[in-house]
């Protein structure tokens, strides 16, 4: 019974001698590290900071005072971390917190001290206030080098480049979206590249607004941007989409690269063009024949000469639209706002009748119309007239 008073005793006189207003130093620290500390960043390279307490006290009220951080653009990378830990048999209680700073101009930058104002309790219960700090950390900022474009210092870069259907087995008048997913580990999302212009000598391209996203890691911040173009044929057949490079600095391996997507085909399925019109055999007419002919046009001709008269030929019947149904079809799909039945007459005539350069021109602009930021601004009557009226 005696050693068990004497333990009582002990463990008491223990606790009593932790809860104290006398604070032993060790009791209660805070340090901040920077990842990499021996490496000199470059301006709006990321500089990795934890910061770290050990509390082997009882903490009733804790609140985390941050320096000003000037020189600095900063996130915090997540909320704090608090977990317990065991040493020499007793409780100990941990904080990590994680920060992303970015210099914002070269030379020496302070990294100014971290407050954690506690709360803590003396041998009577009673709570007083303690206030413990970090040392201040100084690092030597590059000045971020010249660069033809854009300056992109990234911890982790993944590219990736899909098509919603197979870009070189399209149907005729299909077009495919293209996205270029951009995931940039240890950049903010304003830091990655804006999207850049797609070129083509023949395809017809519609740029989508760009999205971007981030996401909080204890790596950094894990920015994504998705660019996106809707392209078509120009010419109905094929097209070549030219190729699209950006260039990044690698911040773990302290070497530029640069990433370049290469060349894309965007072309129709053979299978499902139309087949090709074929020109009429010549005819083949005998001498006697073709001399009563030219004889009887000879003598309409001067006929027609004496009598002031003119024939205006065949080319009046072919702008007859009751003999044209392709043209009935486009004047019904114009009154009837309709389009797309409009697209597909055009097409039809296209086909039928051979290549336009004018017909593809306000093909085009039935397409921005059709697929473009605002549609429905087209006056489809004056579409058609212009069109039947092209050659």
């Amino acid at each position: 019974m005696r050693w068990f008073v004497v333990l009582i005793w002990a463990l008491t006189s223990v606790a009593c001698a932790a809860q104290t207003t006398q604070v032993n130093p060790a009791d209660l620290t805070l340090t901040v590290t920077v990842a990499n500390g021996d490496v000199a960043p470059y301006v709006q390279e990321m500089v990795l900071v934890t910061i770290e307490g050990q509390y082997r006290r009882h903490v009733t009220r804790e609140i985390m005072e941050q320096p000003d951080l000037e020189g600095f653009n900063w996130m915090q990378l997540g909320p704090d971390q608090w977990y317990d830990t065991t040493e020499r048999g007793k409780k100990v209680k941990n904080l990590r917190r994680r920060m992303a700073l970015y210099p914002d101009r070269p030379g020496t930058l302070t990294i100014g001290a971290f407050t954690h104002h506690l709360t803590l309790t003396d041998e009577g219960d009673d709570w007083f206030p303690h206030d413990i700090q970090s040392q201040p950390i100084t690092i030597e900022v590059l000045p971020a080098p010249e660069v033809k474009s854009w300056w992109f210092p990234v911890r982790h870069l993944e590219v990736s480049d899909t098509w919603s259907n197979a870009p070189d087995r399209l149907k005729p008048g299909e077009g495919v979206l293209r996205v270029i997913r951009v995931e940039a580990t240890g950049v903010p999302p304003d830091m990655i590249p804006p999207m850049p212009e797609l070129h083509s000598p023949s395809a017809m391209i519609f740029a989508h607004p760009e999205k971007r996203l981030v996401e909080l890691s204890p790596e950094g911040p894990v920015s994504v941007a998705f660019w996106r173009w809707t392209i078509r044929p120009g010419n109905h057949t094929s097209a070549i989409v030219e190729p699209i490079s950006f260039d990044y600095f690698d911040t773990r391996n302290r070497v530029p690269r640069t990433v370049t997507i290469s060349a894309q085909r965007v072309a129709m399925d053979e299978s499902s063009l139309p087949d090709p019109v074929l020109p009429p055999e010549p005819a083949r007419l005998f001498a006697l024949p073709v001399l009563i002919l030219f004889g009887v046009a000879l003598a309409g001709g001067l006929g027609a000469i004496l009598f002031g008269r003119q024939f205006a030929g065949l080319d009046r019947l072919r702008q007859v639209a009751l003999l044209d149904p392709l043209r009935r079809k486009m004047r019904r799909a114009a009154a009837a706002r309709d389009l797309p039945g409009l697209r597909r007459a055009a097409i039809a005539m296209l086909a039928r009748d051979g290549y336009s350069v004018a017909r593809c021109e306000l093909l085009k602009d039935l397409d921005r119309d059709a697929f473009g930021r605002t549609p429905g601004h087209l006056d489809g009557r004056a579409f058609a007239r212009r069109f039947l009226a092209s050659r």
